[in-house]
């Protein structure tokens, strides 16, 4: 629970000078707290996370002062309505990750502790990654994507059900069913109840018969949301940055969660280094001494990185600049896999250039 409001005198106040806000984010209520920009704490509050306390909060920030920059805990999740919010009323969100363990061992784990350190680590440059907006089509392409696939979960999970319903089945059921492909074996599971020849002979069969046909319907109903899904995807991803399906080897599913990696203000990424930072696909270093030597990055956006190896491996069946360069590498003395980290980190630079701006996005049809 948050603390007690921890409010100041009005002489306190800085109607002129710079304030700076940090917030502690939660399900149903949020912790703000004000610092002046050399880190003096004005004054902390809880604020319920509802349209009208994000107004509230707000108002109640800009009591204190001019604001314009805001760190948020939780700018994808619990924050992501509060970003939005104060994005719209052009306030700089930047997003900040928890306190290190060391400062929460100093000074204590609260929520008043935390919207102050949020707060801090904005002042400090501590946070420098600026919120995402959330307000475009590559929100509307995350909210699909989710749902498609959590449905593709779901129908893997129902499939391998099937299957092992199958197997301690009737063997006629099972010696009939079992040779079919999977598009055949759920067509036929989803009509076995039209069949008198397996009903009516034992309990344990009819269960099984009923069991069968319904796990095919729900596997039937999943698909067809699955290629309803794919379908908007793909749209989206037409209307907003068709030039990224111009290139070889991007196709709508890898396109769609770069855009979704990137956000709908890729701007708010300095440079093509930045947006590489976030798929994971830069080098980190790891030099000591006269010892200078680089690791893979195992940080980042890692389904972005699965799509940057997908449009790799595309390209290294399909391209021949792609795979001449392979050969030449490898003749240098790199190894296949090191010559791929080589090339996601192409391909990041490729995609980050044809990433929309703010002004440039088409408009959805």
């Amino acid at each position: 629970m948050a603390s007690m409001p921890n409010r100041v005198h009005a002489s306190q106040r800085q109607p002129d000078g710079e304030v700076v806000l940090g917030v502690d984010t939660h399900r149903d209520t949020h912790v703000a707290a004000v610092v002046t920009p050399l880190g003096g704490v004005l004054a902390t509050e809880a604020f319920p996370a509802t349209s009208v306390g994000y107004r509230e909060l707000l108002d109640w920030a800009r009591s204190f002062g001019t604001l314009t920059r805001a760190g948020v805990e939780g700018t994808g999740s619990y924050g992501a309505a509060l970003t939005r919010h104060l994005l719209a009323r052009d306030v700089q969100v930047f997003d900040v990750n928890r306190p290190d363990r060391t400062a929460q061992r100093q000074q204590g784990k609260t929520d008043t502790v935390d919207a102050q350190a949020a707060a801090r680590a904005v002042i400090s440059g501590r946070a420098t990654a600026q919120a995402k907006t959330g307000n475009g089509p590559v929100q509307i392409a995350r909210m699909f994507k989710l749902a498609k696939d959590s449905a593709i979960k779901a129908r893997t999970q129902a499939i391998n059900q099937l299957k092992a319903v199958l197997v301690s089945a009737d063997p006629a059921l099972r010696e009939q069913l079992t040779p079919l492909t999977n598009p055949a074996l759920i067509r036929t599971c989803a009509n076995l109840t039209s069949d008198p020849g397996y009903l009516g002979r034992d309990d344990v069969l009819d269960a099984t018969v009923v069991t069968l046909q319904l796990l095919a319907e729900r596997i039937q109903q999943l698909t067809a949301q699955i290629d309803e899904l794919k379908r908007r995807l793909a749209g989206l991803v037409q209307s907003h940055a068709p030039q990224l399906l111009e290139r070889v080897g991007v196709g709508p599913d890898s396109a769609i969660t770069l855009l979704i990696t990137a956000g709908d203000n890729p701007e708010r990424l300095a440079d093509e280094a930045s947006f590489a930072a976030l798929c994971g696909a830069s080098p980190v270093e790891r030099s000591s001494g006269k010892q200078q030597r680089r690791r893979l990055n195992r940080g980042g956006d890692r389904q972005a990185n699965a799509a940057l190896y997908r449009i790799v491996q595309s390209r290294l069946r399909w391209d021949p600049r792609t795979q001449d360069y392979l050969k030449r590498r490898t003749s240098e003395g790199k190894t296949r896999r090191e010559v791929i980290r080589c090339l996601k980190r192409y391909v990041a630079r490729e995609i980050f250039s044809l990433l929309p701006r703010a002004g440039l996005t088409p408009v959805l049809a």
